[in-house]
Formats: C-alpha cells, structure tokens, sequence
C-alpha cells in the first residue's frame, strides 16, 4: 500500500512540477519556476561586412552566446565606413541607451534596421527577443509618402490659373524689355545726330566726338553687356599692348541702320588670367560719379565666354597716349597749359569726395599715373585711363586692407615713399601724396617738350639716362632716397613767366616730404590763374613763348620762384591804370 501511494505521488508531482517551469503564467505564478531561460543571440562585436544596406543580408557572426541577464535583447548595428562596411553584434538591455541610442521595437520577432544618429556617428540597429534574431539584418525600403490619386486632379486644376498668369505676365515683361530696348537704341541714334558743344551735370547721355565722322555715344554707358549676344563690333586696328590687355580700335555697328554707320571706339581686351584687372577697372569705370571731361569715357564691359576674354569698351581717341605724342610732336606754350591743366583737373576729380554738381562721390587714386596711361584728346587736353591698379577709398578700407594692397606701380613713377614702403596707411590722403608725385613727373615731360623753354631736346622719360630703361625698385630706390635725385630742371626754364610757375609747382609736388606736397586741386587751381595771368599779359607781350625784354623779372634761382610770383600779381594790378594814362596822352 505504501509503495502504491508512493508511485501515486511521483505521476501527479512531475506534471504539474513541468507545467510551473514552462508555463509559469497558467498557474497564477503560484509556483515561481525554479531558474530563468536566458536568449541566445549572436555576440561577435564588430566584424567586416559584405552587406550594402538594402534587402537582407546575414552578420556573418559564428558566436552564439547566451545573454548574462534575462532582459537584454538580441542587438545587430550596421555601419557604413569610409570604404567598407561593419557589423556588431550583441546582448543589451533596452531600458538603457546604446551608443547614445534608446532601443525601440525590441520585442519584434525579427531584426528590422533603423536609421539612428548616435555617438560614433550615422548607424543603422535593430533588436529583437527571438533567439539569434540579430542574425539576419533586414533594411526596410525608404517609402516616400503617396498622394492619394484623387488630390493629384485637384491640385492641378488649382495651380493651372496661377501657372498661367506667371506665364503671361514673363512672357509680357520680356516683349516689354526688347520693345524698350529698342525704343532707345532708336532716341540715342537720333540724340548723337545733335551737336553737343559741352557737358553738365544734368547731362544723362554725353557724346564724345570722334575725328573720322564717327562718334561714341553712352547707349551703353556705365553698364555690363548682359545681353546674350555680344554687341556688333568689329576690331579694326591694334593701337596698344600693355602688360595686362591689348587696345584696339574698333567700329561699333548702330541697329536698325545702314552697315556703313557705326561709332568709332575702343576696345581693352583682357584674356582670361586677367580677370581681376578687369574687374577692377571695369568696377571703377561703372561708378557714374567717375565721369568727368579729363576721364576716359566708359561705354560698356563685356563678358566674352567664347572666346575667354573680357572686354572694356571706351572712346577712342586717335591722337593715342600722351608720351607717344611727346615723342613725337613738340607743344606750344598754349598746349602746355591746356595738357597741364586738364591732367591736374582729371586727378583732382580722382581725388576729390563729391561731384562738380556736390553730389557725394567714392574717392579713387590710380596708383599707376604715368604719360602712357593718358590720353591726348581733340582739343590737346587729356584725359586719364587704365585703371586696373586703381583703389576705391570707400569707408569700409581697413588698414589691413589697404597693407594687402602692395607696392603697385611702376617703379620709374613711383614715390619715395611707396619705393622704401612707409605709406600712413591710416591715412587715406597718403595714397593721394603719391599720385601727385606722379603727376609731377608727367608735368615735367610735358614742360620738357615745350617750345617756350627754348632749346628743345629729344623726348626722354623723367630721370632719363640716370636709370635703366626699364628701372627696378632697387634702381629708383638707390637714385631718388639715396641721392635725393630729381629731372632736372634747366634756368633756361625759368626765363619764361608761366613755365617758371609751372616749374616752382612741379618742385612742390614731387617734394620728398609727402605731406609738403600740393594737392591736385591746388595744381588746377594754379594752372587756371596762369592762364587769367597769361591773358592780361597778352597786350604787352610781342611773342607767345618769351618774356618781354622791356619787363625783366629779377630771377636768381629756383627757390625765389615764390616771390616773384607775388611781385607780379601786384604789378598786373597796376597794368591796367597805366595803360589807360597812356591811351588818353
């Protein structure tokens, strides 16, 4: 009977001892199972992979590894390398972040990667409760969001109206842009056919005359090209070649008109390293405050892709530069003045802050003044050009900017001051000083070349056989800071009344002392009383180019050019109450 019983206990003990292990919950958890089931996942960190990151691939782990605690979760992360692409396989418990990333869907039945950004970068995880579910790593398609067919017609039927007005009204600027394009073209033909005798300030279009018939107007004044099709011009003649661009004459061809009108200009071609001189030119030429009677003419720049160029369009002035003129042509006392002055004029515009009219204007030094960057116009005055080492002195210069900008120039022209570079560069009118230094070089040549002075030599550049022909910096440092050398200036100058006051201001220009220096105001403002004083002299004088012998001046030297300047000013005031005693005796 005892053993009976005992056999009776053993067949009920066991089946309810294996029904509280694998199904704890059916019972109420009244038997709590006696140990846990661990997962079993792939834990092999991180291995090189094969896998792309699109459709299923395997980890390639060979290590299955039981998880040390029953809530870590099977884990897979893919990531994508400079070249190649990595695995890492591992148990984790999800309630902590891994690599800075919170586990979500961990109780999914398969391992569905999941774009991340974690710590060590851009990753794909997944996780997953099955056992060696991070075996198998499977990337979902990126699915873009559908529109429901139905909103598509609504849509469209809503946007077609609006689409059509911007259509019309593009379509009506664009017919507007070519009508009135047109429409000028045609008034500024008509314009040019009027004869303009000068300019002021309320001038919008200027018309520079050219002497074979033909003129340059402004029809693209101050402007770029951006049209898509080059303008009509036809390169006739090289006339230039500097280091940066070449120079020709050009006919510019007028629409709506006969082939044989055109307008005569310039064209400054730049290849395309030369960009940056181009840009800088073409921007200073595009300031209309720039405009001005002893400044070149700007008509337009262009773009020439085709063919890798740029271009500048300008006026073009057939008498060429002023030192091929020297070169080849003496001046009278008459020219000196008129050359003399307008240069000084078109500086001092340089220079200046406003406007002739007072209008507020950007400030511009050339940097490179010199007699082949000028012009010799019409009327033997000149005008300035080549400004691709010009400097905008807009506000926003900073030293640093204006120390960026380098010893620019060329070395016979330049100053003390730029040769040994201490410029102020916290003052802007230190890159005026030497300017005017320039300019008084450039007066030198043309004074050199004057009939009034009397023997009259070959044309030489300033300092002429004292340097090289194409001195360096080294050169013109030794000869102009080491020697103090300066052009000489013959007494058989000084002879003559004006060129001994054009002398005395060539002296204070190219002074060593920059701050001693005048400024180019001052310069046209001289020149403008030489002529009032020329002309009030021209009732006693018997010649254009000498001094009376009746009315010797009492010249000694160079230096008491001063005085006698004044000594003469308070004898032309009496001239007039003599001369007229003299008429009624």
């Amino acid at each position: 009977m005892d053993r009976f019983g005992f056999v009776l206990l053993c067949w009920v003990t066991v089946p309810l001892l294996f029904i509280a292990v694998l199904e704890p919950s059916r019972v109420g958890g009244m038997f709590p199972p006696p140990f846990s089931l661990k997962k079993l996942c792939k834990f092999c960190d991180v291995l090189p992979s094969s896998c792309n990151g699109t459709g299923t691939c395997s980890s390639n782990c060979s290590i299955t590894s039981i998880c040390s605690l029953e809530e870590e979760v099977c884990v897979s992360i893919w990531r994508r390398n400079e070249s190649s692409y990595s695995v890492e396989t591992l148990c984790h418990n999800p309630l902590k972040p891994l690599y800075d990333v919170q586990l979500d869907d961990y109780n999914a039945s398969t391992c569905a990667m999941k774009e991340k950004n974690s710590s060590t970068g851009l990753i794909y995880i997944c996780s997953c409760t099955h056992e060696e579910c991070n075996d198998v790593l499977v990337f979902l398609p990126s699915v873009s969001p559908t529109i429901i067919p139905n909103v598509v017609p609504v849509l469209l039927v809503s946007l077609l109206p609006l689409l059509l007005v911007a259509v019309f009204v593009i379509v009506t600027f664009c017919w507007y842009r070519v009508y009135r394009q047109h429409q000028l073209n045609q008034e500024q033909w008509v314009a040019r056919k009027r004869k303009v005798k000068g300019l002021d300030c309320s001038d919008a279009c200027a018309i520079m005359m050219g002497d074979d018939g033909s003129d340059s107007s402004s029809t693209h004044d101050n402007n770029i090209n951006h049209n898509t099709e080059p303008l009509p011009i036809e390169l006739d003649l090289q006339v230039g070649k500097g280091q940066f661009a070449e120079v020709y004459k050009a006919k510019l061809k007028q629409p709506s008109t006969s082939s044989d009108q055109f307008e005569t200009v310039a064209v400054k071609i730049f290849p395309e390293e030369e960009y940056a001189s181009w840009k800088n030119e073409k921007d200073i030429f595009s300031d209309i405050n720039l405009r001005h009677e002893n400044v070149l003419h700007f008509l337009t720049a262009e773009e020439r892709k085709l063919s890798k160029q740029y271009w500048l369009i300008t006026a073009f002035h057939p008498k060429g530069n002023l030192q091929e003129y020297l070169t080849c042509h003496l001046v009278s006392w008459e020219n000196l003045r008129s050359l003399g002055g307008s240069l000084a004029s078109g500086v001092a515009h340089l220079h200046s802050d406003v406007t002739p009219c007072g209008r507020p204007k950007v400030p511009i030094v050339h940097r490179d003044l010199k007699s082949s960057n000028i012009l010799v116009k019409q009327d033997m005055t000149c005008c300035l050009c080549d400004f691709g080492l010009g400097l905008r002195l807009v506000n926003t210069l900073t030293v640093d900017d204006l120390a960026n900008s380098g010893q620019v120039g060329t070395a016979r022209y330049m100053a003390p001051e730029v040769l040994e570079s201490r410029l102020n560069l916290e003052n802007i009118e230190s890159f005026k000083e030497t300017d005017v230094y320039s300019m008084a070089l450039v007066l030198w040549e043309i004074t050199s070349r004057c009939r009034a002075i009397g023997e009259v030599k070959d044309y030489e550049p300033p300092y002429g056989s004292k340097v090289q022909v194409h001195p360096g910096v080294e050169s013109m440092k030794d000869h102009l800071l080491r020697d103090r050398g300066r052009p000489h200036i013959p007494d058989s100058w000084i002879n003559h009344q004006g060129i001994s006051i054009v002398c005395a201001t060539i002296e204070e220009c190219w002074d060593h002392d920059p701050e001693a220096r005048l400024t180019a105001q001052c310069v046209a403002e001289r020149f403008s009383v030489i002529e009032c004083e020329m002309d009030k002299l021209s009732s006693r004088s018997s010649s254009d180019e000498k001094i009376p012998a009746e009315v010797p001046e009492p010249v000694t030297t160079v230096e008491d050019r001063g005085q006698i300047i004044l000594e003469e000013e308070e004898e032309e005031e009496k001239l007039p109450v003599e001369s007229s005693v003299s008429n009624e005796q």
